[in-house]
């Protein structure tokens, strides 16, 4: 049985943990799925960009990871001591960075400067919107998955 990290550790504990996300049932992360015969393989690279991108915003060091076909394992050095020098400028340039608006799929620096200014010395605000972050990859998988499914009819099976 696993258990949340923060009944294992002190959530502002340094360290370097060795963390698993599997997937359930017979879905796939990536690779290539036998049972229904697509391959997944175009995941991986999502997952990996996601994984370094991540790891230059927050205070955690990607020492190691591995994109398997129904889990990932990682090895991060979690710092909690590095964010407390971080002014809230760096904590709002790293959060556009990870965020940034992006128009016609380009990103748009003056709206990504304009978000910076507003983030900056306001701890409330930057909580606030940190929480309401919704991971890409899930959601990407979730479009591509609308697509594929358009004009077929119910109770066909089938993932993005």
């Amino acid at each position: 049985m696993t258990y949340p990290r923060h009944q294992i550790v002190d959530p502002g504990t340094e360290g370097f943990f060795h963390c698993v996300s599997r997937c359930v049932g017979r879905a796939f992360l990536c690779g290539e799925d036998a049972y229904i015969g697509r391959s997944y393989e175009h995941r991986r690279v999502w997952v990996e960009e996601r994984m370094l991108a991540l790891a230059e915003c927050f205070a955690v060091g990607l020492y190691a990871y591995a994109v398997m076909s129904h889990h990932v394992h990682v090895v991060v050095r979690v710092d909690p001591q590095a964010t407390k020098d971080w002014s809230d400028e760096e904590v709002a340039e790293r959060w556009v960075r990870l965020f940034s608006v992006r128009v016609d799929e380009l990103v748009d620096e003056r709206l990504c400067q304009e978000n910076a200014l507003r983030l900056q010395g306001n701890p409330e605000r930057m909580e606030c919107v940190f929480l309401r972050c919704r991971p890409p990859i899930p959601h990407h998988a979730g479009q591509v998955f609308r697509r594929m499914s358009a004009g077929r009819k119910p109770g066909w099976l089938d993932c993005a």
